[in-house]
């Protein structure tokens, strides 16, 4: 193991040690199991889920009070929050997964060669995944089903605001893996403070891939405090784009849902530009809507007329606005004079997580999946549907915004590596 352990106390680096190396030995074990061996652990970890909903509840209830009495956010109590629908739902999302294709041993690609080679590229799991993230438990679970199906063991470091919800999700799965005769390791729990995450950031050799997620903080002191390697899932600054030819109903409609659907997370939609054609007509409608369901509105100077015009309250945008990830009920909401004036915004303060846009003219809307450098982009559709579950991959363990190995949601594929296998009959190379 090749390790840089500056400045970090080294029980905390023994800690790590310890729990890497058991999630090392599950991981080998999980990766020789079949489909059916792990589809039927997956049930098994969502019944015993469900049956553990009062505890499960019992201690969100202790984070919920402890984040409301340090002045938690509303759009943060959201993400923390579990009740028993909610526990039924990430129950079912391990359900979901049983029902996918497995990815490990399918063949990418092969072929026999002229010496009578046959080589061929099969998926394999990547071994022991670290997940750093915040208040989203959900996120425990997803994390856990993904990489039973995928054979791989994972490491979770979630939240401190979220810390008895993920210890009680964590001894249920891991009392239930045990059950069922597979190794509990498969899933483990990093405790502790800073010094645990920078011993398990810098775990190279015994960590195989490390997924932050959360916000800009969070993630930037992974990426650029890890000898890990590292999938970076990024912030969701999104856009909604309405263009002059776009249909003003379909547009008002996308532009409230992308916003108001779920404000709290990472695909809801920022910010919204309109372009100038459309922005008398448009404006004074959606920046009513909007508001009319709580939404604060932070305008320029097109768009601010427009809200003084329908008698709405807002205040003047700053660049600060347009940068910001909100995670709530608030939005930036600016006139352009043309698309190029949409994509070069976008191009300034988008996050590369989900950008849209509105328009019945196909040559726009072709420039805009051209030139636009996100993970999703979308077209006459709400920024919401950036999601594993609504692809059709099942629960996601992260929508990366990077352009390597993994782009967008990430599903089963993106958790496994690949290795090449070539079978012959006794040839040697001239």
């Amino acid at each position: 193991m090749t390790e840089r352990t500056d400045g970090i106390d080294p029980a905390d680096v023994e800690r790590v040690r310890v729990l890497a190396e058991a999630a090392g030995t599950a991981s080998r074990r999980l990766a020789l199991l079949s489909r059916a061996e792990k589809d039927a652990a997956l049930h098994a970890l969502a019944d015993a889920l469900v049956a553990a909903t009062d505890d499960i509840v019992t201690a969100n209830a202790r984070d919920l009070e402890r984040g409301r009495a340090q002045g938690m956010t509303e759009s943060l109590q959201d993400r923390l929050r579990l009740d028993p629908p909610r526990v039924a739902a990430v129950a079912q999302a391990l359900r979901d997964i049983a029902g996918l294709p497995d990815p490990v041993g399918e063949v990418v690609r092969g072929s026999t060669l002229a010496n009578g080679l046959q080589i061929r590229q099969v998926r394999v799991p990547m071994g022991v995944v670290g997940m750093i993230y915040e208040a989203r438990p959900n996120v425990t679970v997803d994390a856990a089903g993904l990489g039973l199906k995928s054979g791989n063991a994972v490491i979770l470091r979630g939240g401190s605001a979220a810390a008895d919800t993920n210890r009680a999700l964590v001894s249920v799965l891991r009392a239930a893996l045990e059950a069922q005769g597979l190794p509990p390791d498969a899933v483990s729990l990093l405790d502790g403070g800073h010094g645990v995450v920078r011993a398990l950031m810098t775990a190279r050799g015994l960590v195989d891939l490390l997924i932050p997620r959360g916000g800009t903080e969070l993630i930037q002191a992974v990426v650029t405090g890890s000898t890990v390697p590292v999938i970076e899932t990024g912030i969701g600054n999104c856009h909604v784009y309405v263009d002059a030819r776009a249909d003003l109903e379909t547009a008002l409609a996308i532009a409230v849902n992308s916003k108001t659907h779920r404000p709290s997370v990472c695909n809801a939609a920022e910010s919204l530009l309109v372009h100038r054609a459309v922005a008398d007509a448009f404006l004074p409608k959606v920046l009513a809507a909007l508001s009319a369901e709580g939404v604060v509105l932070h305008t320029d100077a097109g768009a601010g007329a427009a809200a003084e015009l329908a008698g709405v309250p807002h205040d003047t945008a700053t660049a600060e606005h347009f940068a910001t990830e909100f995670h709530g009920l608030e939005m930036s909401v600016g006139v352009v004079d043309d698309l190029d004036a949409a994509l070069e915004h976008i191009r300034r303060y988008g996050s590369g997580h989900t950008e849209a846009i509105v328009t019945d003219d196909r040559a726009a809307a072709r420039r805009f999946t051209a030139e636009v450098d996100a993970a999703a982009v979308m077209v006459n559709a709400s920024t919401r549907f950036t999601d594993g579950g609504e692809f059709g991959f099942g629960a996601e363990i992260g929508i990366s915004t990077q352009k390597l190995h993994a782009r967008g949601p990430m599903a089963l594929p993106e958790l496994t590596s690949t290795k090449w296998v070539v079978e012959g009959d006794g040839q040697v190379r001239v």
